[in-house]
């Protein structure tokens, strides 16, 4: 039998359960700090995924296994990100929401300059939305900005799925392999949040590629169908607002609790161990050797890592 809930039943974002950073005041942090100081923080989208599923998909499914994740580790999950990026061919999709890729790049090296100055100076940056090529830019961001000692990773659901997103003729359990709001997603969703997924509405569709067969690896993460990844290409696939206006691309109809389980729970074993494993190496309040990690002077990085209420000082008197 699994640790993990599933299907999950609701979520956590308003209940004071000691999961959420936001639902906490100062003094819950202060405690927590001393025991654990990773946070997770999703970084979601707000992107159309058809008639049987919510705009905020790929947003539920981060914040429902980070908060299964908190609850197994004593972690701290940061409220998501609602608002992400999107690939071109997303473009003008109504009820996709598209941020530019250097204004929320921007945006989520402020979000971890906010956490590290608070004392969570261990960050699992965790997504499952197609945005790939933003958060390794923002974490690299973060790093030449402020160059202070930090862990800071991102972990990809699908990434981090792998063999479980495998369709039957590749050892899965699914008709087709992943692509958008199809059998794959659906099902993790059924898993994840079913109190916000309506399976008797899901409609099939095709999707539309565009470029020689072999090259392309449409979404499904293993590589099956080419060592070109989606988002390293343009002119792969047709825009979905003209090829696939139903917001689905593939067949949600085919999808069950039982196809998304194993996937949904190698995914949180998976972050469990990332935030052990984490805390294994750096015990609440230890990090990096600081003459290892920066050339800033040792006694400005002391004063911020002591922080601003602690008689040091804070992260933005490095560079603001």
């Amino acid at each position: 039998m699994s640790k993990w809930q599933i299907p999950a039943e609701g979520g956590h974002m308003e209940k004071n359960e000691g999961i959420y950073f936001q639902n906490m005041t100062n003094l819950d942090v202060k405690e927590r700090l001393k025991k654990n100081d990773v946070i997770l923080i999703p970084i979601g989208s707000t992107e159309n995924h058809g008639p049987d599923a919510p705009y905020g998909e790929d947003t539920y499914l981060e914040t429902r296994m980070c908060e299964q994740v908190a609850l197994a580790t004593g972690c701290t999950v940061a409220q998501p990100i609602w608002y992400g990026s999107h690939p071109y061919q997303h473009l003008g999709m109504p009820g996709t929401i598209m941020i530019p890729e250097e204004i929320l790049a921007d945006y989520i090296v402020y979000v971890m300059a906010g956490f590290w100055n608070t004392g969570f100076r261990k960050m699992v940056l965790v997504n499952g939305h197609g945005q790939d090529y933003v958060i390794p830019l923002a974490i690299h961001k973060f790093g030449k900005k402020f160059q202070v000692p930090a862990i800071a990773v991102y972990p990809h659901l699908w990434h981090v799925a792998k063999q479980e997103l495998a369709d039957q003729e590749h050892g899965g359990n699914y008709t087709k392999h992943l692509t958008h709001a199809c059998e794959v997603e659906q099902s993790w969703s059924m898993c994840m949040f079913p109190d916000l997924c309506r399976p008797e509405d899901a409609v099939e569709t095709q999707g539309t590629p565009l470029f020689p067969a072999g090259h392309i690896d449409y979404a499904d993460e293993l590589g099956i169908n080419g060592p070109i990844k989606w988002y390293n290409a343009l002119g792969n696939c047709g825009m979905e607002v003209i090829c696939t206006p139903e917001g689905v691309i593939g067949n949600p109809k085919l999808a069950s609790v039982e196809k998304g389980r194993k996937g949904c729970e190698a995914t949180m074993d998976y972050l469990e161990k990332l935030v052990n494993d984490i805390l294994e190496k750096y015990p609440a309040g230890e990090l990096p050797p600081i003459d290892l990690v920066t050339m800033r002077k040792r006694e400005d990085i002391e004063a911020v890592i002591k922080g601003p209420t602690n008689g040091g000082r804070h992260i933005y008197t490095l560079t603001y």
